[in-house]
């Protein structure tokens, strides 16, 4: 089990929740925490023993794809049920339940997606405080037609039931999703679950993550051991680095790469803000020309995260190697018991990442890889620590604000590791980058100067492999296509396209066309997340 999770689960009150492969998991743990309760996700299959062991308060089983009468539907230890611990289901969680002790699920007469209005037929302390009727979010195309004994139901919509309680079991489950923002008044009952129900205490606070985590870092990386720490200017890895160097001091050295794919005058920029307003020890390396020489010709989106990913590392490696020659020299190095330098990477790696890169937590869909998580090497010689790897965008933020950071670097919008190589669709070359570092600088001035940069989650330009004719003073021009995106979201696992002013993209649009030799046509990307990705690639 990750000693990270051991770790905060053992001095916090915790929620387990175990993940049936639904879209929405990472929104139960995120609302959870809004309560200052940790929250620990665990694929469904996790063994009984390792959900104990986390010593939980309560446990949630998530929503999912599947039917339960499905051959290969997704189960965990029925086991779960007997703990007599407080269990509430979600979804595919409540027919899990019904299905296990005894009931009877079938596929629906109406299949419910979308908006609903539930009736409180019942109102049991899941429901206390909450009005007689509700409009939440329903996601299922089956539904509970036979109640196991002891269950009644509760709740209920036009034309299925929406929820079922056993309190002397201390089991309570719905058919709707509570975690997203379209059911009304969601947060409320799953704080009634968590803090009244399970009797968790609001212990999990920024103060007690980055205590935690400097302690556990310090005996991670021991007395005399070194890391270093990949760079790249923004919130996570920042925030990253600050922990850690809390944590070690001197003995974090910082590697800021330029990996050819920066924006526009970044690689000055960041290396002065990490020296000059955080105080951190940066080793700045101008690999550019490295980089565009391995994606030469390369145009599939996964191997090009695979190969800027491998060749972080690879850099990483080289300069890894000469910080330790250093410290040999010294007579300061330690050795593990083999005899091989003690050295850390230190990476900015969040849940987001971790959760759409593979299926670790659950069985849920692959949509691309991380080059933090899907796309390192086998044999690298460094050894990770990712302090942020379970926290959310906006608790990274929380937690930079606790360690004193300045704004400037906490609202920096994401900015995706492989940089503009997955914004320029196609073939990735030093002609094609710069076109678009010219074009992504107008967008964030523009937002900016209007005023939507802290209000967007991003905002940036993306280079289409797509020529068209355009007229310029009498001229015919035939030149690349541009595209704006522009998205609001709370953590980047769902978004919706910003419906930005007409003045605002009417100046990007002139801008880029005048100024960005090589664009004569811009266009606006109104798709949200799901169906899209944020990134276009």
């Amino acid at each position: 089990m990750d000693s990270q999770i051991a770790a905060d689960a053992a001095s916090t009150s915790t929620i387990v929740i175990l993940d049936f492969g639904s879209q929405y998991t990472q929104l139960i743990a995120r609302r959870i925490r809004e309560f200052n309760v940790f929250s620990v996700v665990l694929p469904c299959t996790a063994p009984l023993s390792d959900v104990l062991a986390l010593n939980p308060k309560g446990i949630v089983l998530s929503g999912g794809p599947c039917s339960v009468y499905d051959a290969d539907a997704p189960a965990a230890d029925p086991k779960v049920l007997a703990t007599g611990l407080p269990i509430l289901g979600i979804c595919y969680g409540l027919q899990f339940i019904t299905h296990h002790l005894g009931g009877k699920v079938h596929p629906a007469d109406k299949r419910e997606y979308g908006h609903a209005r539930v009736q409180i037929a019942s109102h049991n302390r899941l429901f206390a405080g909450l009005p007689q009727e509700i409009n939440v979010w329903m996601s299922h195309g089956d539904s509970a037609v036979n109640l196991p004994e002891g269950f009644t139901q509760t709740a209920q919509t036009s034309s299925a039931l929406a929820s079922i309680a056993n309190e002397e079991k201390r089991i309570w489950a719905v058919q709707f999703h509570p975690e997203v923002n379209h059911s009304e008044k969601g947060s409320e009952l799953l704080r009634n679950f968590v803090i009244d129900i399970c009797g968790a205490k609001p212990d999990w606070t920024p103060e007690h993550f980055i205590q935690s985590t400097v302690e556990r870092v310090r005996a991670q990386v021991g007395p005399k051991g070194h890391a270093i720490c990949g760079l790249s200017g923004g919130v996570d890895s920042s925030v990253a680095a600050v922990l850690v160097h809390k944590a070690i001091g001197d003995r974090l050295t910082c590697i800021f790469v330029n990996n050819g794919v920066l924006r526009k005058d970044e690689f000055a920029k960041v290396q002065a803000t990490m020296r000059e307003k955080l105080g951190l020890k940066v080793i700045a390396v101008d690999a550019g020309k490295r980089f565009l020489s391995r994606l030469s010709g390369i145009t599939d989106p996964e191997a090009k995260r695979k190969i800027i990913g491998n060749e972080f590392i690879a850099v990483f490696d080289d300069e890894a190697e000469k910080i330790l020659k250093d410290l040999e020299t010294k007579g300061v190095a330690e050795h593990d018991a083999e005899g091989n330098e003690v050295a850390w990477l230190v990476q900015g790696t969040l849940y987001p990442d971790v959760i759409e890169s593979s299926s670790v937590k659950g069985p849920s869909q692959t949509i691309k890889s991380h080059h933090n998580v899907g796309g390192l090497p086998e044999n690298m010689k460094l050894k990770l620590i990712e302090p942020l790897r379970d926290l959310f965008k906006d608790e990274v933020r929380r937690i930079g604000r606790d360690l004193g950071m300045p704004e400037e670097i906490l609202e920096r919008q994401p900015f995706p590791g492989p940089g503009l190589a997955v914004r320029i669709l196609g073939e990735i070359t030093p002609e094609r980058v710069a076109i678009l570092q010219e074009a992504d600088a107008v967008v964030v001035e523009e937002i900016k100067a209007a005023g939507l940069y802290r209000q967007l989650w991003q905002s940036f330009a993306v280079l289409l492999p797509v020529k068209t004719v355009g007229v310029m003073g009498d001229q015919r021009t035939y030149a690349y296509t541009c595209a704006i995106r522009a998205v609001t979201s709370e953590d980047g696992m769902t978004a919706d396209w910003a419906p930005l002013p007409y003045e605002v993209l009417k100046t990007i649009s002139s801008r880029i066309v005048n100024e960005v030799r090589g664009i004569n046509r811009v266009v606006y990307d109104i798709t949200s997340k799901p169906p899209g990705t944020i990134e276009w690639e």
